[in-house]
């Protein structure tokens, strides 16, 4: 009798278990378990590498966040910017649209200055302005760079608050210039009179990039607390590890990695907290958290430059190593964990932002975005399958599929040589050779002709933007 009743517990017990495994296969990983007003929180870079994060395989540099996020998420091996520099990179990412088509590129000036006259048209519709349609509350905290006068800042730009510094935090260097170079960009941060600016008013001068990470965090974390009630978007632009390098005590000196190591560690702690208060007020499962950047290393800087991994080249180029990036999605219950090779772009994020928010794409403009959430909730096969490398205004690769073509080939920053334009294209099959050593085009002229119509195509109905960034004051 004993033996029985035992042998009938045990096989209830099985069954309840199954039962539970099979309810929450059925009813996890979906995106029904959000609420039709999910919050998003973009977690944007400056100057980091494929190959910086423990994750993506750094040896050294500890980002336990991160990690966790990317086991609990999706990590992405083929995620890439509109650009390899900064502010052509941030308007694809908060516009949907490639940078040539708003004027946010330039073959004259690459990125905005202090110096500048314009920046982002009023004519495009930021990502903030879309979701604003729907009733989001908005903060873009960090690093802007797409326009330092009033009328081009994040508050005439869709966004409710603002915290951060202008431009990049190199810019108005007051020190010795030939100093700053030998240092490879480690100097005091009062040689950088960056201001600090909260919504249009400047509250610090120079801005203190010793404790900025840390700030940054406390800001994002009290934008949360006080908009919990409300459907939110916040656009945490970190202005690092773009040189010059700065850590606050805490963090200084700690990594095994040097400065470097110990700006991303800081970041990363920062990312930790920011999860922890989303968990704190119930949020996280209803909040996706993207972590991504907006160009490969800046290598010329040496050791503190980050690293591409095994990608070629970095900062500044249409190598893979300046335009592909880490990226990790994240949302717990909701997005289903994946190591994703898929391709994806900043780009797609306006258009997946607006599917899962329920706000129609504007139908005046060209939007050159995928809806993604197929692939994110359904482990779908991703709806992009080309991707466009762009140097300033012209085109220099594309990639369709496994298979990319170089037109021309270009360094920067003194590496990776000079302009070539290649009478005969470069091709690369990325899947089986992601580092661009062999050359392949001669055995494949059909691949070749496949992109060139790609790209004939795409070029037949472009409409290139008036340049936004060539012009002084």
């Amino acid at each position: 009798m004993m033996k029985q009743w035992l042998k009938t517990s045990i096989n209830l017990k099985t069954l309840l278990t199954l039962l539970l495994i099979s309810s929450c296969f059925s009813n996890g990983w979906s995106q029904e378990n959000l609420s039709k007003t999910p919050n998003f929180i973009i977690i944007f870079a400056d100057d980091l590498g494929y190959g910086d994060l423990g994750t993506y395989g750094h040896p050294t540099i500890k980002t336990p966040h991160l990690d966790q996020m990317a086991a609990e998420g999706q990590k992405w091996t083929n995620f890439y910017v509109g650009a390899s520099v900064c502010t052509p990179s941030r308007a694809a990412l908060l516009t949907g649209r490639l940078p040539v088509r708003s004027g946010m590129a330039s073959d004259k000036r690459r990125v905005l200055f202090p110096d500048s006259k314009y920046g982002l048209p009023s004519s495009e519709i930021t990502l903030a302005e879309q979701l604003k349609k729907v009733g989001y509350s908005t903060a873009c905290v960090g690093k802007w760079h797409l326009g330092h006068k009033e009328e081009y800042l994040p508050t005439n730009n869709g966004f409710d608050y603002y915290f951060g510094i202008p431009y990049s935090n190199d810019m108005d260097f007051v020190g010795d210039y030939k100093a700053f170079k030998e240092s490879k960009g480690s100097l005091p941060t009062e040689n950088f009179n960056v201001p600090l600016i909260r919504n249009t008013e400047i509250i610090e001068r120079p801005a203190n990039q010793n404790t900025i990470t840390k700030r940054y965090a406390e800001e994002t974390i009290s934008f949360i607390k006080k908009n919990k009630d409300n459907p939110f978007f916040i656009y945490l632009a970190h202005n690092l590890p773009h040189i010059p390098l700065f850590a606050s005590v805490d963090f200084l000196g700690k990594s095994k990695r040097g400065i470097y190591g110990d700006v991303l560690e800081e970041i990363d702690h920062g990312i930790g907290q920011i999860i922890a208060a989303l968990k704190e007020e119930g949020l996280d499962k209803n909040t996706i958290v993207i972590f991504t950047s907006d160009n490969g290393p800046w290598l010329s800087y040496g050791i503190n430059g980050g690293s591409a991994g095994l990608l070629k080249a970095g900062k500044g180029m249409t190598w893979e190593g300046g335009m592909r990036e880490p990226c990790i999605f994240w949302s717990p219950s909701n997005i289903k964990p994946a190591v994703v090779s898929e391709l994806g772009t900043t780009m797609d994020l306006f258009t997946t932002f607006s599917a899962l928010a329920g706000v129609p794409l504007p139908k005046d403009r060209v939007m050159d975005g995928f809806d993604l959430s197929g692939t994110l909730f359904k482990n779908a096969p991703s709806p992009r399958k080309e991707v466009f490398y762009y140097r300033g205004t012209q085109l220099y690769a594309a990639r369709l599929g496994d298979y990319k073509v170089h037109y021309i080939t270009q360094g920067s920053y003194g590496q990776f040589g000079e302009k070539e334009v290649h009478d005969i294209p470069i091709l690369y099959n990325l899947s089986e050779d992601p580092s661009e050593n062999f050359d392949i085009g001669a055995s494949h002229p059909e691949i070749l002709a496949d992109i060139d119509r790609m790209v004939k195509e795409h070029q037949s109905k472009l409409v290139m933007g008036k340049d936004q960034l060539a012009d002084k004051e």
